[in-house]
């Protein structure tokens, strides 16, 4: 079996098919020639765009559009050439405006960019292994100056509190109002920002005080799931293949990336955490953390935590959820949902 294969077995349990193809939606009078297309196209690649004209009308020009973006302009049916460098992953739409014979009227269709990059298989040790509330339903983990903060789900029982991971001693807890169903927690500017999963709101509190500061409506219809943020920007999931990225300040959406391992979609990525440039993600039912270029969406790396299980003894816990980096130590810590224990881990590649 390959290694790229296994990594995504690992990842996926199965390889999700993604037979990209096109999505026609087709135009009476003018179509996208499919049978230049590839199911599928790579970063370094490029798709010649023409257009097909089975009622045989006179074109004066067509004007050819990427995800909303101008292209460029051919005289008649000409091809044009579209390079896919600097995209992101994911469904790219394609658009057609055509004047012909003083009137003008569009085409479109759609072909997949999929991941060139083999994900690494890492390797870890555990450091040390602490106790964790069984009643946890662990949905955000975060370090913030020096201490821990966890956020939690189900409704009547979510709240996030920080506190002591040696010991279980809890600082101070904030409690969801029991219509809320709570999801992941990020800290940013002194302020933590908490999710909730299909209500679609979300709450902005005072990081020193717990003070709920602001509530807010999502600006998108999506669910909310994991969130963690760089210096600048939040980043949030919605159970899809998207990690949403969006400004603190106004909590506008303001971009978003596809994340793919191979030619695979990955599909419900949850916990975030932001690591030394890359973005490591839970995946919803799957021990293992995807390793994510923030940028082009790419997996770049496969943390297989399923070894974690034959130390977590109560027979309650669900599927692995929570990572939060410790700057200090340079340590990752992990958990699940409902888990009996916490690992502090290393990477050792």
């Amino acid at each position: 079996m390959k290694k790229h294969n296994f990594l995504f077995i690992i990842l996926l349990g199965v390889i999700l098919s993604n037979c990209g193809g096109a999505k026609k939606e087709n135009n009476s009078l003018f179509t996208f020639d499919t049978n230049l297309f590839k199911a599928q196209y790579l970063p370094q690649e490029s798709v010649e765009l023409t257009l097909l004209n089975p009622n045989s009308k006179t074109v004066d020009s067509v004007v050819y559009y990427v995800n909303e973006s101008k292209i460029g302009t051919t005289k008649g049916l000409g091809k044009l050439t579209f390079d896919f460098k600097g995209q992101k992953l994911g469904y790219q739409n394609l658009k057609a405006i055509v004047y012909y014979e003083g009137e003008l009227t569009e085409a479109t269709d759609r072909v997949e960019l999929v991941s060139n990059v083999e994900p690494k298989l890492l390797k870890y040790t555990i450091v040390n292994t602490f106790a964790h509330d069984t009643t946890a339903f662990t949905e955000g983990l975060e370090f913030y100056n020096d201490t821990l903060f966890e956020s939690t789900g189900q409704k009547g029982a979510s709240y996030f509190r920080k506190y002591d991971y040696k010991t279980g001693k809890v600082f101070n807890q904030t409690n969801l109002d029991s219509k809320y169903f709570g999801e992941g927690i990020t800290i940013i500017n002194n302020k933590i920002y908490q999710l909730t999963w299909q209500e679609k709101t979300g709450f902005v509190y005072n990081a020193t005080t717990l003070k709920l500061e602001k509530t807010f409506t999502y600006k998108k219809d999506i669910e909310g799931w994991g969130m963690t943020h760089d210096e600048k920007f939040i980043y949030q999931t919605d159970g899809t293949e998207k990690i949403w990225k969006m400004d603190p300040t106004t909590l506008e959406m303001i971009d978003y990336i596809n994340v793919y391992s191979g030619n695979a979609k990955i599909k419900s990525i949850n916990e975030l955490e932001w690591i030394n440039g890359l973005i490591y993600s839970n995946v919803w039912q799957k021990d293992a953390i995807a390793v994510v270029n923030p940028i082009s969406g790419a997996v770049e790396g496969i943390l297989d935590l399923s070894g974690l299980r034959k130390f977590v003894n109560n027979s309650t816990a669900e599927v692995l959820n929570g990572i939060a980096y410790n700057s200090k130590t340079k340590t990752i810590f992990v958990t699940g949902k409902n888990w009996d224990k916490m690992f502090e881990i290393k990477i050792t590649q």
